[in-house]
């Protein structure tokens, strides 16, 4: 018998990671010590080049994540040699059987026999003396089951009659085969071949579910199911609208004996037999087989695959996510102008509020232009006296309620002043709300209302995407899909990473930065962000990356991790200001002698390096790609990764979804990426859907190949619903507009995207044309999925 190794086997580890990757296990060993050691993922990829073998931040991810499962794994291998040792059970089969096992499923699997469960119906039965009789009736080929429980009748245990010794037989050798690990693996693959996910809406609640009626009769194969429609069909479920099951396609599921069950009879070889004439013991195999499958496999099945649907629609829903967030997060700055930020409102009024080029709050004001005060003249004279006052240069105005009238208003007095530089551009003021009333926002405007606190928000987000939006819950910016449905967890750890790696690629300016966006930075937390904006305001700014050493708890391990990433213009080295990590200065040193030059004189000068090669200056610590970085930075010195600063126009005179006329081209900014689609805001307050399969003159397969959160596109309106505010675009501006017929249905109707703030909607078309049909579908009813994507 095996003795427990009581320690994790990361050589295995490592070993997996790196076939699973593609990489050697030596560029895994590495990198695991580094990630052991404290190092952040875009440390690594940016600074531990020669380490690694140059793995990039995708793999490095990836990689990341992999290392948790894979360690997860190892201890709960640990943990089930160790507890079958303890019982006395464990044989060199079975231990080879574990040490093979490559996934927890395939572990718990092999488990199942000998986990502690509570008191079965089989386990009774085997208190009684019945197992003897289950295995001889599986030996005994001639051999009566009626006339073996003969011999096995028990009234001390109530086995009074022959029926209740073949029934815990059956009891016993049901449990057997339900802990059979390769009976499961085989039944396993063969649902997620062939299996379909049926929902019926539960009895009595047609009324209450009507948003899920799409639903109500619905069956689709598991493996072909997208993720939006899983998360829509498990919404209906967990609201007590649907039930969910699962079962083979219907031709099947009316077979008799049911394929499953013929499945598992010939996979552990029994004599099963299904005809009349049949002999008394396999007919009462054949009933063995079948009580297996009802009542030990299906219910499991049942419950794992619709976990495992689940567990891959919100991985998908989750990716979907992050990949928008992290096109919002690096869309391009306006950069260091200065600008009025207005939050559009009626009644309540506009909200203005005016910031300096570095963010620096100037002025706030509320003007009144519309109802009921429609004070226009007193608000166009508020507005010209700032831009003049401060010098404005852009002017931002939220893209929600009353922004075209706003708009409109702001165009008029433009033109008033026609030798003025000033631009207007409409911004997205998604979770600007939510920042307003944040105990962020109160601390760094303690004295301003919140209802101008918005403003302030939508003006900074226009200088500085990146720097404002990190101040805000990422679930309250409205690019996810089924954000509230999914893994929160998982969900959390995704969009951290992804504004951990957005951050780091843009690099911070240590001198004007927020300490939401410091915390961000690689080896910094919200303690250590704090203290640094403290120091600054007690000492003033920092004039070179070695005064950081001097702000409380920042140590040389933090030092080592952030230095990099944070900027320092305007300072004594004109390297703070690049990213060229303070490690690698001395490198620079040779390349100065080289050229016989200052840092001055070459640094942002494109031909500065002309002639030299990297391999001239390499040694122990840093190789060629370090080098090359160096050269890189050199030439242009904390370069950033964002695209050039472009707007969208909207259309004057199309304000509302009663404006837009089929064939009208318009342009409009991608608001939102799903899986099937755009949404596109064309300034009428309402997104229109451009559908996966109008997105480009060629197939497309994933809608992030076309499109990207924060693109300005031109789309052609398709189809236009305005009492259910749907709007369907294309951009295949070709195309002509399909005609559509009132009154289609199917389960997989489109859903347009509901004001501002809320999610996609899903539909399911495909193919040329799609928009079109799929709009003639939700004509005929307000779509089940109206509410399943918020």
């Amino acid at each position: 018998m095996s003795t427990v190794n009581e320690t994790i086997d990361e050589k295995r580890i490592i070993e997996q990671l790196a076939q699973e990757l593609n990489v050697r296990p030596q560029q895994v060993s590495a990198t695991v010590d580094l990630l052991n050691d404290g190092a952040t993922i875009p440390f690594i990829a940016r600074y531990r080049k020669e380490v690694t073998g140059g793995l990039d931040d995708t793999i490095l991810r990836n990689l990341e994540v992999r290392l948790i499962y894979l360690r997860e794994l190892e201890a709960r291998r640990l943990a089930i040699i160790h507890s079958i040792t303890e019982q006395g059970k464990m044989t060199d089969e079975l231990q080879a059987q574990i040490d093979a096992a490559d996934s927890k499923q395939r572990l718990e699997d092999l488990y199942a026999p000998f986990k502690p469960k509570r008191r079965t119906r089989a386990q009774i039965a085997k208190e009684a003396g019945l197992e003897p009789l289950a295995d001889a009736i599986l030996s005994d080929k001639s051999a009566d089951p009626a006339t073996l429980a003969e011999s096995y009748l028990n009234p001390e245990h109530k086995i009074d009659d022959i029926k209740a010794a073949l029934d815990g037989a059956r009891d016993i050798l049901a449990e057997r085969f339900s802990e059979n690990a390769d009976l499961l693996a085989y039944m396993r693959d063969y649902l997620n071949k062939y299996a379909y996910l049926y929902a019926k809406v539960i009895e009595g609640k047609e009324q209450e579910g009507d948003n899920f009626r799409d639903w109500f009769d619905f069956s689709e194969t598991i493996r072909t199911l997208p993720s939006h429609r899983i998360l829509a069909l498990l919404r209906g479920r967990t609201q007590g609208i649907l039930d969910l099951r699962i079962g083979l396609d219907p031709e099947q599921e009316a077979l008799t004996p049911h394929p499953c069950v013929v499945n598992i009879s010939e996979f552990l070889t029994l004599d099963a037999d299904y005809s009349l004439d049949a002999s008394t013991r396999n007919k009462w195999l054949a009933e063995l087989s079948r009580w297996t499958w009802r009542v030990k496999l299906l219910p499991a099945f049942e419950t794992e695959l619709i976990t495992q649907l689940r567990e891959k629609a919100e991985e998908e829903a989750i990716s979907v996510f992050a990949a928008n967030l992290k096109d919002l997060l690096l869309a391009a700055p306006a950069g260091p102008k200065a600008v009025l930020g207005l939050d559009p409102g009626i009644r309540t009024g506009v909200k203005v509020a005016a910031i300096d080029t570095t963010g620096k709050l100037l002025e706030t004001t509320t003007i009144y232009p519309f109802e009921p005060r429609r004070d226009v003249t007193g608000s166009t004279h508020t507005l010209l006296a700032l831009i003049a006052k401060y010098h404005i240069d852009l002017i931002a105005i939220g893209n929600g309620t009353a922004s075209r009238e706003t708009e409109k208003l702001v165009a008029d007095l433009l033109k008033t002043i026609p030798e003025s530089q000033v631009k207007k551009i409409v911004v997205s003021e998604a979770g600007a709300s939510v920042y307003s009333a944040s105990e962020l926002a109160a601390k760094e405007f303690p004295e301003l209302d919140v209802s101008l606190r918005g403003a302030v928000s939508i003006a900074r987000r226009l200088q500085d995407p990146l720097a404002e939006l990190v101040k805000i819950e990422p679930k309250a910016i409205g690019v996810g899909q089924y954000q509230h449905d999914v893994n929160q967890r998982e969900l959390a750890r995704s969009l951290d990473a992804v504004i951990e790696d957005c951050v780091n690629a843009v690099g911070v300016d240590v001198n004007t930065a927020s300490a939401p966006l410091l915390s961000r930075v690689s080896g910094l937390n919200a303690s250590l962000a704090k203290n640094i904006v403290e120091y600054r305001d007690q000492n003033g700014r920092f004039e070179n990356r070695k005064k950081l050493m001097d702000v409380s708890r920042f140590g040389a391990k933090a030092f080592e991790q952030a230095a990099g990433f944070l900027r320092i213009n305007d300072g004594d080295n004109p390297l703070d200001a690049s990213a060229v990590h303070p490690e690698a200065y001395p490198v620079v040193e040779r390349i100065l002698d080289k050229l016989k030059q200052d840092v001055k004189q070459i640094i942002g000068q494109k031909d500065a390096l002309k002639g030299l090669s990297p391999t001239d200056f390499t040694d122990e610590k840093f190789g060629v790609p370090t080098v090359r970085d160096i050269f890189n930075e050199i030439e242009k010195p904390g370069r950033d990764p964002r695209p050039e600063f472009k707007t969208a126009t909207f259309k004057e005179g199309i304000e509302t979804i009663n404006d837009l006329v089929v064939g009208m081209i318009l342009e409009g900014v991608v608001t939102n990426v799903a899986n099937f689609g755009a949404f596109v805001d064309i300034g009428v307050h309402q997104d229109g859907l451009v559908h996966i399969s109008a997105l480009s003159d060629t197939f497309v397969k994933d809608p992030r190949d076309v499109v990207r959160v924060g693109q300005t596109v031109k789309v052609k309106v398709q189809e236009v619903d305005a009492p259910r505010k749907r709007i369907g675009l294309t951009m295949r501006l070709n195309d002509d507009s399909v005609p559509v017929k009132r009154g289609e249905r199917d389960s997989n109707s489109v859903a347009s995207r509901p004001p501002r703030k809320d999610t996609p909607r899903e539909q399911g078309s495909q193919g040329l044309g799609a928009m079109a049909a799929a709009f003639a579908k939700l004509n005929a009813n307000i779509p089940s999925l109206f509410i399943h994507l918020t």
